[in-house]
């Protein structure tokens, strides 16, 4: 068994919590409780708004737009969006430790996040051009997949705050509030964008001569974004330099995460393999909400319409699966919480496998959904109590490049079990992904987190 490094009061700053008053001789511009309330709620704020960019524009509605309104050849449009994710993917591999490193020199948290909440925002508006002709499906991919890659780099930092407004006692429960929110926002885009823009032409009448109605949503999503996410550009923590006031080097930053890695796999043998069972596992239930919708269009019949009421089901049951359960949490530890949770998850979608009707998928589909924010919570409360203080940013930096190695695995295998066994077994490849990710993480022993000890 491999055990992980213990956590300890050096990983939470201090600060003055919501019931606690700043005492006699406090450090001018301390936190005080009203402030910190503002930093937390702004904190899942910004989850809610920032998931206009994943619900609508990639997920279910806009994503579909693209691929099949405005390529005209559903094949080759799925082929170039998968070709550009790629391209990105690396990119995103290579950047987001840098900037982690960067953010951990500087402790300008909330200004880089808020410059890469501003460039997501202007990549979601700019989809607004992209009209219905081939000739506008470069343009489109590309834009979905820099504002992905965006919105993880953003995710970086924002992940780094959650050690600055949680304690020990009440971080799960903060991490998985703020991932419902998350869901909470998806829902009501949906149900916007549903009735707004898309259903007998929405209650805007916007023209639908070259797809208007449907590039209006882009320009809903990113004002959704702006609206919510500008609470935390303003009022997000950021600390002090972990690092001091050293100038950041681009080469020097790179030869201290070749570095932390040699030391990772010498001394944080478990911090490591962490990174990358999540990296897999990742992977999955990444795979649930980017093919969930077109694996129910194209092996169970469901129209554009019905794929929108299933996107809204997921999200609502997802919020409810993580809000409902966030307690398990900071009550029985992170992995066993990610154990269960993946156990569940493998469970229906084998059931979905066995049945093959529309009515299965629905429900075993809603199953897995309710359990995908419960492991991302998990697993991000996890990082944030077992990562190096001060070195939060560059620890999240790394828990997002190795997601995105790792995340050619599930699009792999779902195009494999498809060309082999036919559409309905294409979800058999996220499955097995999952399998995978919890084979890698099981062996893991999580010493100093709640419940968990070394093995």
């Amino acid at each position: 068994m491999v055990a992980l490094s213990s956590v300890t009061a050096a990983h939470y700053p201090s600060r003055v919590t919501a019931n606690q008053a700043p005492g006699p001789g406090a450090t001018p511009g301390a936190v005080t409780p009203n402030h910190h309330r503002r930093q937390v709620w702004s904190w899942w704020s910004w989850d809610f708004g920032s998931t206009a960019l994943n619900s609508v524009m990639i997920s279910f509605v806009f994503s579909v737009y693209v691929t099949k309104g405005v390529s005209g050849n559903e094949t080759a449009g799925q082929a170039l969006m998968g070709g550009v994710q790629t391209v990105t993917g690396i990119i995103l591999a290579l950047l987001a430790p840098l900037m982690g490193a960067w953010a951990d020199r500087t402790s300008n948290r909330r200004g880089m996040l808020s410059v890469a909440t501003l460039a997501m925002v202007a990549l979601i508006g700019a989809s607004w051009f992209v009209k219905p002709y081939p000739s506008y499906l470069l343009l489109g991919v590309t834009l979905l997949a820099v504002a992905a890659v965006v919105q993880e780099i953003a995710g970086v930092f924002y992940n780094g705050m959650l050690l600055q407004i949680s304690t020990e006692k009440n971080i799960g429960r903060l991490s998985a509030i703020g991932w419902g929110a998350g869901y909470l926002g998806g829902v009501l885009c949906l149900v916007l964008v549903l009735f707004g823009f898309v259903l007998n032409g929405g209650f805007l009448h916007i023209p639908t001569d070259e797809s208007a109605n449907i590039r209006a949503v882009a320009l809903f999503a990113a004002a959704f974004m702006l609206i919510f996410d500008l609470p935390l550009m303003l009022w997000g923590p950021n600390g002090t330099p972990a690092r001091g006031a050293e100038r950041f080097n681009v080469g020097a930053a790179y030869r201290d995460i070749g570095r932390r890695l040699a030391r990772m796999w010498r001394d944080e043998r478990g911090l490591l393999h962490f990174l990358v069972a999540s990296a897999v596992f990742r992977d999955g239930l990444v795979a649930v909400f980017t093919f969930g919708g077109i694996i129910a269009a194209n092996s169970y019949g469901f129209t554009q319409t019905e794929v929108i009421y299933f996107g809204l089901a997921a999200n609502v049951i997802a919020l409810l699966g993580t809000w409902g359960l966030s307690g398990l949490d900071d009550k029985l530890g992170p992995r066993w919480v990610v154990i269960f949770a993946l156990l569940v998850m493998i469970a229906a979608g084998l059931g979905i496998l066995a049945v093959q009707t529309k009515l299965a998928f629905w429900i075993c589909g809603l199953v897995i959904s309710s359990q995908v924010g419960l492991v991302q919570s998990a697993s991000r409360t996890l990082l944030a109590r077992i990562c190096p203080p001060g070195e939060e940013n560059e620890t999240f930096g790394l828990y997002a490049t190795t997601g995105r190695v790792a995340s050619a695995i599930a699009p792999a295998l779902v195009t494999l079990f498809t060309l082999a066994l036919g559409v309905q077994w294409g979800i058999l490849g996220i499955v097995a992904t999952l399998a995978l990710g919890l084979a890698i993480f099981w062996p893991l022993r999580i010493a100093g987190v709640t419940h968990d000890r070394a093995a």
